[in-house]
Parts: C-alpha cells; sequence; structure tokens
C-alpha cells in the first residue's frame, strides 16, 4: 500500500513537473513566434520606408474636364495592371461591333498560361467566357486573362500591344506606349498621370453599358469565390471603379472613379509606398476636391480624335496621331495594322460640307481642287486608276457649272480627281481661297468630323461664320481618316478662330492653302 502510494505520489511529481515543462516551452515558443512577427513587422517597416517609388496624381473634373489637382501629370511612369483599363477597352470596343459577346469562349495558349501571377490559373486548352474574362481581369487583375483577351483580338501579345498604343494615341493619351496585355513589368511600358485619367473617363463616355464591371468586387469561377483588389470599393462613398496595379518600379497606383449626386471626378495616384497608403492618398484627394466639382456636364464626351486638356502644343501634335502611327515601321511600338472604331452615337446635325477623298501612294505634294458635285454618276478620268478616284459627296450644295470651286491643299498626298459622266459645263481652274484654312479634328468616321465641325462652329461662331466647313478624306492602304477643316481664312482669322476653339477644348491646327 505504502509503496503504491510512494509510486502514485512520484508519479504526481513527475506528471506535474511534465507539465511545467510543457508550459515553460510553450511560453518559450510562443516568445520566439511573437520575436518573429516582431522582427518581420520591424523589417517591413524598414522596407516601406526605404521604399520610394516615383510619384505623380491628378484629379480632373469629369463633368467639366478641370484638372482640379495635379503633381507631376506628365512624368513617365509604369502603368502596371492599369494597363489592363486599355486591354478590356479594346474588348469592350469588340463586342459593340458584334464581334464577340459575353458568352463568346476566348481559348487559352501556352504563352498566356504561362503568365507570372496574379493570375487565374488556366491551363492550355482551357476556354473562358468573355463575360468571366471582364471579371477576371477587373478584380483579381489575372495576367493569364489578360493575355487570353489580347491574343483573341490581336492574334497574338505584340501585334495587340501595338493596337492598344494605337488606341491610346487616338484617345489623345500621347504619353503611352504598350507592351504587352497585362502591365507585367516592361521599361518600354510607360504612361503618365493624365493620360490614365484619360482612359478612366473614355471607359465610361464610350462604354456606359460595360463600365458597370468595374464595380465588381467578387465573381465565382469554377466553383470558387475570386475577390477584388480595390478596397476602396464600398469604403469611400460614391467609388464605382475603376483599377488598381503594382509593380515595383511603379509602387502602388489607382485610378478611381467617383459619383456624388451629379459630381464627378476621376482621381490617379502613382507611386504609393502600401496599398493602404495609396487609398489613403485617394480619398484625401477625392474629398479635398469633390466642393470643387460642377454638378453641370459640360465637357465633350472622350473618344477618339478627341483631345485632352494639356498645353496647346501637344494637342495639334494628335490631330493625325492614328495616321502618323500607320506609317512608322513594324518595330515601333506605336504602330498599328488596325483602324481605330469612333465610338461617339451622339445624333448628327446635317452641315453643308464637301468631302474629298485622297489616296496616299506616295509623299508627293500637289494640289488638290474640289469638284461641283453633279447629279450624273462619278468616273475616273481616262489617264486614271479606280483606285485613285477621289469620291466627292452629295451634301454640298449645288454648283452652278460656271462658278469656279474652291481650291484646297491636300497635306502631302497625291490624288486624281473624278470627272462626272454625265454632260456638264467644264470648270474653269478654281480660283484659291483665301491663304489658310484650319484643322480642327481627324477622325475614322466621316459623321464623327462633321460632329467636330458643327461643335467648332458652336463655339467660334463669330471667327468662323464666312469659313467654308468640308471634310476630306485621306487613305494610307486599307485606313482611311476624315479630316474635319475650315477653308477660307486669312491668318489673322485663322489664328483667332484656333486660339478661341483651344480655349474650349477643340484641337486646332492652322494650314497655308
Amino acid at each position: 500500500m505504502l509503496r503504491r502510494g510512494t509510486f502514485v505520489q512520484r508519479g504526481l511529481r513527475l506528471g506535474a513537473f511534465g507539465l511545467t515543462t510543457l508550459v515553460l516551452t510553450g511560453i518559450a515558443i510562443d516568445g520566439a513566434d511573437a520575436r518573429a512577427r516582431r522582427h518581420h513587422r520591424h523589417q517591413a517597416s524598414r522596407h516601406e520606408k526605404s521604399y520610394d517609388p516615383p510619384s505623380s496624381s491628378i484629379v480632373v473634373d469629369a463633368n467639366s474636364g478641370a484638372v482640379l489637382q495635379a503633381s507631376n501629370p506628365d512624368a513617365i511612369r509604369h502603368p502596371a495592371s492599369l494597363t489592363k483599363m486599355m486591354t478590356l477597352y479594346l474588348l469592350f470596343e469588340r463586342i459593340q461591333q458584334g464581334k464577340l459577346s459575353l458568352s463568346s469562349e476566348l481559348p487559352v495558349s501556352a504563352h498566356a498560361s504561362a503568365q507570372a501571377p496574379s493570375k487565374l490559373g488556366l491551363k492550355p486548352g482551357d476556354t473562358i467566357p468573355v463575360e468571366s474574362a471582364i471579371k477576371a481581369v477587373v478584380t483579381k487583375s489575372a495576367n493569364d486573362v489578360a493575355v487570353v483577351i489580347g491574343e483573341a483580338l490581336g492574334g497574338d501579345e505584340p501585334s495587340f500591344a501595338r493596337m492598344m498604343t494605337a488606341k491610346a494615341h487616338a484617345l489623345g493619351m500621347s504619353s503611352t506606349v504598350y507592351r504587352n496585355a497585362s502591365g507585367l513589368p516592361d521599361e518600354q511600358q510607360i504612361t503618365t498621370a493624365r493620360d490614365q485619367s484619360i482612359i478612366g473617363r473614355a471607359l465610361r463616355d464610350r462604354f456606359p453599358q460595360y463600365f458597370h464591371y468595374f464595380a465588381t468586387r467578387s465573381f465565382a469561377f469554377r466553383g470558387e469565390t475570386v475577390r477584388g483588389h480595390n478596397h476602396l470599393l464600398g469604403n469611400l462613398e460614391g467609388t464605382d471603379g475603376i483599377k488598381t496595379g503594382y509593380i515595383h518600379e511603379s509602387g502602388f497606383n489607382i485610378v478611381t472613379s467617383v459619383h456624388r449626386g451629379n459630381r464627378y471626378l476621376v482621381a490617379v495616384v502613382f507611386g504609393g509606398h502600401t496599398a493602404r497608403s495609396r487609398d489613403a492618398r485617394v480619398e484625401s484627394l477625392i474629398e479635398q476636391m469633390m466642393p470643387k466639382a460642377v454638378a453641370k456636364r459640360t465637357a465633350p464626351a472622350v473618344v477618339e480624335g478627341w483631345v485632352a486638356a494639356k498645353p496647346q502644343e501637344a494637342e495639334v501634335a494628335h490631330t493625325e496621331s492614328v495616321m502618323r502611327v500607320a506609317a512608322m515601321p513594324a518595330q515601333d511600338p506605336r504602330d498599328t495594322r488596325e483602324s481605330i472604331n469612333v465610338g461617339s452615337t451622339a445624333p448628327i446635325r446635317p452641315v453643308k460640307v464637301r468631302t474629298i477623298a485622297v489616296h496616299a501612294s506616295s509623299g508627293q505634294k500637289t494640289a488638290l481642287t474640289a469638284v461641283p458635285p453633279t447629279s450624273g454618276r462619278l468616273s475616273p478620268a481616262p489617264e486614271t486608276n479606280v483606285a485613285d478616284v477621289a469620291v466627292v459627296r452629295a451634301e454640298a450644295p449645288p454648283v452652278a457649272a460656271t462658278q469656279p470651286a474652291p481650291q484646297r491643299v491636300a497635306s502631302a498626298l497625291p490624288q486624281k480627281l473624278a470627272v462626272a459622266e454625265a454632260p456638264v459645263t467644264p470648270v474653269q481652274q478654281a480660283k484659291p481661297h483665301a491663304g489658310w484654312m484650319i484643322q480642327v479634328g481627324a477622325f475614322d468616321d466621316e459623321k464623327e468630323a462633321k460632329h467636330r465641325l458643327n461643335a467648332a462652329q458652336d463655339h467660334a461662331k463669330s471667327q468662323l461664320g464666312q469659313a467654308d466647313p468640308f471634310t476630306e478624306k485621306v487613305s494610307k492602304g486599307s485606313k482611311s481618316l476624315y479630316r474635319a477643316r475650315f477653308a477660307g481664312l486669312d491668318k489673322d482669322a485663322a489664328e483667332a478662330a484656333c486660339k478661341h476653339l483651344k480655349r474650349s477644348d477643340i484641337p486646332c491646327m492652322m494650314l497655308r492653302n
């Protein structure tokens, strides 16, 4: 009995010792874990303090187009995943054209599947519906899905990047060059805060029916919930998109759209040390600038051919950016092989203009003489090639056969003129207009060119009241562009008109006739 009691007591002592040892060991382990966590936080804090990516920002009142705040808005930055806004812009455009639907299946290549994270984890040979692809790009910022979209639209990623760059320039994003569809690091993939504010506005103006996707916070894919990175959604009043981004060279970036009542701001921030500090910066800017925003929309829609409010020298350079891009060598990132479609669907008021077609077959300068419209069918003169025949539109008012037609100069592009089969009295050599004309835009769609002419006339009635509006079709290979121009001005009148139009954010370029 005594031995048994002694054994029990000894066991209890050993158990107590073991428990004490276990507790002390646990305390030691907990202490080590705590020290490790503190060390990790200290290292992260040191990294955050030493990490100093270049910053820039801009806040635009999208109703008026006014820049309410700017810090280094034109400094060159890397777009990171903000790139995907342009990827989706081109996808929305293809859907709008009826070439794809939200249910269309996009194939996954080995190249797309091999992209670095963040990614959805697609495998070669998989397919993904267009709508799921949109949501994956918006929420998870999936690089593999962005490349799937690029390859579906451009054939391969480099070709798609050239399409993206051309579209950016057509929108007035003059400092932006894309090299890939995702925003993964590439030292030649560049942009500015101002340019990103343009695409941020253009996405809503051009595709209001699809913009709601940028407010997606999560979606279900193959039985799993995919959550988004934009933590301002639901936390900052009025935020309805649009995209975040990060690579080490650029810091944490964001383009944000905020509506409060009828006020509408687009804010861009580059160079956040962390996602949290970036979000805090955006929130501060929105709260400061929202009271300065106007409630009435007066700014024109941001579409192709539109030029942002920026230094006037840059405005002139954009008026024919698409044609300049198309003429560049294939290896240049600004090269494009795809025409750019104009997205405005605003009704066009009738305007009496002539449309003159020009075929770009060499760089030789020649004069262009407008031919009065006739009711007869047009055919080429005997010595002309059918492909070089100019098209004279019937919108122009009838001109008496004895009245000389105005003479205009085509900028560095040769052409051959049409003659009418119907018997008409020969037209004398045209008497030249006054020595200057102005160009207020260049567009893929003639309706957009006419719309710009109307807008220019509305904004500069006194300066353009006696000017002759016309559109001029310029062709280069399979591409065509419509210039919106006014002729019949002297130099002083042309200068006054351009100065007045630029104050209304309408680009203007003077041309000697």
